[in-house]
């Protein structure tokens, strides 16, 4: 276990941005554990607030990250279960140790609506418990390092902790290439793990680590479908409401990200209605129209009559921040939203200590592309013959990525897809793939992963409940099930955590409340997604507070100009990445490779912009660590 003394320092030093205004260590010596934290004071700006926080018989001992929104009926209800304890403060740290000593801690953990990575130790019992969320929203690393197990919020907490730097996972390296993100439960380096979402782990000095779960995804998909009822949207309503003001308490300023997007503009909307005073919104903007909806933003923020603040990012801004991304993200991670995730962060940083989005709304309600149309376009291709599925996919990619987004630029501009041949070459992937792969490619940014790494041709990590995939009876059920259990966690959950809580900005992700999550699913399919529309339920609550003209449009991800930007404004500083004697020297990627897939994009023949994101961040993380 974590042990006291200058590494515990170090490791809490390497924290400090989580939670700038305080921070404390607390250790038991006989026991050889030690518990560090790092304080953003949101509820309780008192030092009755302040972790690591004892209970009040002195036998447990917690640090805890994140936000337990019904605390105070947690509290209520341990008074009337008789518990005595004389509260010091208002803190929901407070609530959560207290509750953990009267009910235990998986009872206590089932009561809770939040989101949350803690650390309690039973002094009595010398027994260590380590928890996640129901949804993964709040990060937990652990691993072990010469018979002491160690645990962390980030990796660089722990790296603070061990005797040496621990070895790149070589499976973790070729998934992380292969998709973008690093897959859990594994981390990129080896003996280091991501505690499942809904999990907690169980430590008994001499005993080997105990897992188990509390809540999961699975069981909640599996459950039966009610009937499509006529007040599922008042309920939906009724529920996101409260769910929106639990979240809404704090102590401090808060305000909500606005991309003009069904997600945050529902989250904004509610905010509106629950509130007591105008919600100060946040968006940012492109110059380049293709990936702007800033003027989106502005009109749903001025329909609301939110306070609303923009910034237009150039590709200088971006650029600023590219060195900072490996430090930020621990592992080597290429969502390229990370950066105007973090520019929109720090914006709002500026005005507030909490921000309320809509992350998650995708997943809750079916909103991505693939949800859409895997009924009627990829199930039937999957289905079909071997025989035929091979002949497509050879048509597919036998048109050149610049041919098919010419012809994708003759359609109108409302319909136009972005980044028509990668979708089409995806597709492609998909048809010669086996059923079990199919989410994977899907995922793919850097399909042929193993060409770029040396000592490719490993296993790549599968996903999902084939017993769960098997019982979900539509192919967009199945996807949907897997972005909630894969790509929500892994990478859209890990991209924003730490965007924000690299400013000190937490972020609050109504749409992730387990209730929403499981209500959302009781329902059928035809009220997710009806014909070729996707959130038809999202879709029906926040026309009752937006003009349908305000957030029927084609769906386009919070993205940045990337492949422009790549032949432009931050060529140079890729191809310095890129130079082949820094490819060498990092020795893990093939050159050659790597340097035509360069060239083949400076050239225009096609946008390979998300495979280079990855071997770029990849790269700059390896330069970083390891250098």
């Amino acid at each position: 276990m974590a042990d006291a003394g200058p590494r515990l320092e170090a490791a809490k030093e390497a924290l400090k941005h989580r939670g700038p205004d305080a921070s404390g260590i607390w250790h038991d010596a006989d026991a050889g554990v030690g518990l560090a934290h790092t304080r953003l004071r949101i509820l309780e700006l008192s030092d009755a607030g302040a972790q690591p926080m004892q209970s009040a018989d002195g036998r447990f001992v917690i640090a805890y990250n994140g936000e337990v929104y019904n605390h105070l009926a947690v509290r209520r209800e341990l008074k009337a279960a008789g518990c005595r304890v004389a509260f010091r403060g208002h803190s929901d740290t407070e609530t959560l140790v207290e509750a953990c000593a009267h009910w235990g801690v998986e009872a206590s953990v089932r009561r809770c609506h939040g989101m949350f990575a803690f650390a309690l130790w039973d002094r009595r019992e010398r027994t260590l418990h380590l928890v996640r969320d129901r949804l993964g929203i709040k990060p937990l690393y652990w691993g072990e390092d010469r018979s002491r197990l160690l645990f962390g919020s980030e990796l660089k907490g722990l790296l603070a902790l061990h005797t040496q730097r621990p070895e790149p996972d070589p499976d973790a390296t070729q998934d992380f290439l292969h998709y973008g993100f690093v897959p859990a439960p594994r981390s990129i380096y080896r003996g280091i793990s991501k505690l499942p979402a809904g999990a907690i782990l169980t430590c008994r000095v001499g005993s080997a680590p105990a897992l188990s779960r509390y809540w999961t995804l699975e069981s909640v998909v599996s459950a039966p479908r009610d009937a499509a009822l006529p007040q599922a949207v008042d309920a939906m309503d009724q529920l996101l409401r409260e769910v929106v003001r639990e979240q809404m308490i704090a102590d401090v300023p808060l305000g909500a990200f606005l991309s003009g997007g069904i997600d945050s503009s529902l989250v904004a909307a509610l905010m509106q209605q629950v509130g007591s005073q105008p919600v100060r919104s946040f968006s940012i903007g492109f110059a380049e129209a293709s990936h702007d909806e800033s003027a989106h933003a502005a009109a749903v923020a001025r329909h609301l009559g939110t306070v609303h603040t923009e910034l237009r990012v150039t590709p200088a801004e971006a650029l600023a921040v590219i060195p900072d991304l490996a430090r930020m993200y621990d592992e080597p991670f290429a969502d390229s939203s990370q950066i105007p995730t973090f520019l929109l962060a720090r914006l709002t940083r500026a005005q507030v200590t909490v921000a309320l989005s809509g992350d998650g709304g995708d997943e809750a309600f079916a909103g991505y592309n693939r949800h859409v149309y895997a009924g009627p376009l990829l199930a039937p291709a999957l289905g079909a013959p071997a025989a035929l599925r091979r002949p497509l996919a050879a048509m597919l990619d036998a048109v050149s990525p610049a041919r098919w987004d010419a012809l994708a630029g003759m359609l109108p501009a409302t319909v136009r897809p972005r980044q028509t041949a990668d979708k089409l070459h995806k597709l492609a992937a998909c048809l010669r793939a086996p059923a079990h792969e199919v989410y994977g490619q899907l995922l793919a940014a850097l399909p042929d992963a193993n060409s770029f790494i040396h000592g490719g041709g490993r296993r790549r990590t599968a996903f999902g409940d084939a017993a769960v995939l098997q019982a979900l009876t539509g192919k967009g059920e199945q996807l949907q099930y897997l972005d909630a259990a894969v790509y929500l966690p892994d990478d859209v959950l890990v991209k924003v955590d730490r965007a924000t809580m690299a400013v000190a900005l937490e972020c609050r992700v109504p749409l992730l409340d387990h209730r929403v999550i499981e209500a959302a699913w009781r329902w059928p399919w035809p009220l997710r997604v009806r014909g070729l529309t996707g959130k038809w339920l999202a879709r029906q609550i926040l026309e009752r507070y937006l003009p349908r003209r305000l957030f029927t449009r084609p769906k386009s991800g919070f993205t940045m100009p990337l492949a422009d930007w790549l032949r432009g404004g931050l060529r140079d500083w890729a191809e310095a990445m890129l130079d082949p004697a820094r490819l060498d020297a990092s020795g893990i990627l093939d050159t050659g490779a790597v340097r035509a897939l360069w060239q083949e994009h400076l050239s225009g023949r096609s946008n390979r912009q998300n495979a280079l994101w990855n071997l770029l961040t990849f790269q700059a993380w390896h330069e970083h660590w390891y250098r």
